[in-house]
């Protein structure tokens, strides 16, 4: 048995990546943990952190000991005091206060001690690849990975999803929350994700991965404009109704770049990528401005703006339009005013010019 728990310990390494040292380094501990299960509740007999463990690496054996102390009295603490007669038994000529290592039979373990054992390295598994996990996300937060479905939940719309390959296959779970709204998955879909969130909770890492977040949008955008990923041209804000619609603010660094006309690309290429990916969502790319007013004005585009007053609190303005294009401004169901006031940080009203007048 010995040598097929190093050989199991040994698939688990190339199947999982759970260090085989790891494992056995766990399992030591369980069988300390089995060891001191057996006299917990003898006072006379319990031991404390005098025991030890150790498994060869190649053929399984499994050794536990034991550390007392040699007394000339009747021990106070047989697991971890023993007599200059009993020593003698250990090693020739004991002194006292000499320290004797004694090998405890291991087949002397109860059912109860080896369940201990065996839920000690079952936790070790768990922990390792929760650390895994944690290790493999921790550098991917905020990037875009792509994913394949291999299972949805349908009573809770929750969908599995399987990350990587081989070794560095990984399971996660996409909330029914970050899913757009009638945007249709089916199970061996391959989907682009984003990971918002990474974190080391109660139970374990817990991955935020999302369709809906204004960061999928960014990082499409900077894996499909050349401008973007050299720092040409530089996004300063998304803001997103998943599913609908999304406004992006850029600029550029360079005063002959057009900021808008490369996020477009040619004939529309560039953007059109990304409105497929987000399977139709509409997106307007508005030139960022330092001035606030400017900037309002872009960001109810593609409604004309007479003008834009910024109010003293300098968090709010007022938004003069055409008549005609009063309901274009505000959207459907106020969707783009909505957008805009995202986008810019300020609080819009707009009114339309008869009323201004």
């Amino acid at each position: 048995m010995s040598v097929e728990i190093i050989r199991a310990l040994e698939e688990l390494e190339a199947e999982k990546g759970i260090m085989k040292s790891y494992m056995l380094d766990r399992i030591s501990q369980g069988m300390i943990a089995a060891y001191k299960a057996l006299f917990k509740k003898d006072p006379y007999n319990a031991p404390t952190d005098n025991v030890e463990a150790s498994i060869d690496p190649e053929t399984g054996v499994i050794s536990v000991f034991v550390t007392k102390v040699v007394v000339d009295d009747e021990p106070e603490n047989y697991s971890t005091e023993i007599t200059v007669e009993d020593a003698m038994n250990y090693t020739p000529n004991p002194q006292l206060g000499d320290a004797i290592k004694i090998e405890v039979d291991t087949k002397d373990f109860s059912r109860i001690a080896t369940q201990t054992a065996k839920q000690v390295i079952i936790q070790g598994i768990r922990e390792a690849e929760r650390g895994m996990v944690l290790a493999a996300f921790s550098s991917k937060e905020h990037e875009i990975l792509s994913a394949t479905v291999i299972k949805i939940d349908a009573r809770y719309g929750n969908m599995v999803l399987e990350i990587g390959g081989g070794k560095d296959k990984t399971e996660v779970m996409m909330q029914a929350s970050e899913q757009v709204r009638g945007e249709v998955i089916k199970e061996g879909d391959v989907i682009k994700v984003y990971v918002a969130e990474v974190r080391n909770g109660a139970k374990g890492p817990q991955i935020v991965i999302s369709r809906t977040h204004p960061g999928l949008v960014k990082r499409l955008f900077e894996l499909e404009v050349p401008e973007i990923y050299d720092g040409t041209v530089v996004i300063n804000g998304v803001a997103r109704e998943a599913g609908s619609r999304s406004k992006i603010a850029v600029f550029a660094t360079d005063e002959n770049v057009d900021p808008v006309g490369a996020c477009v690309g040619p004939r529309g290429s560039r953007v059109g990528n990304i409105v497929n990916e987000l399977r139709g969502e509409k997106i307007d790319i508005i030139r960022y401005s330092e001035d606030p007013a400017k900037f309002v004005a872009e960001a109810l585009s593609p409604s004309e703006v007479i003008s834009v007053t910024m109010h003293e609190d300098g968090k709010s303005c007022t938004v003069i339009v055409p008549d005609t294009q009063l309901s274009l401004a505000i959207g459907k169901e106020g969707q783009n005013a909505r957008l805009a006031a995202k986008l810019t940080g300020l609080k819009i009203d707009i009114k339309p010019q008869s009323q201004a007048q």
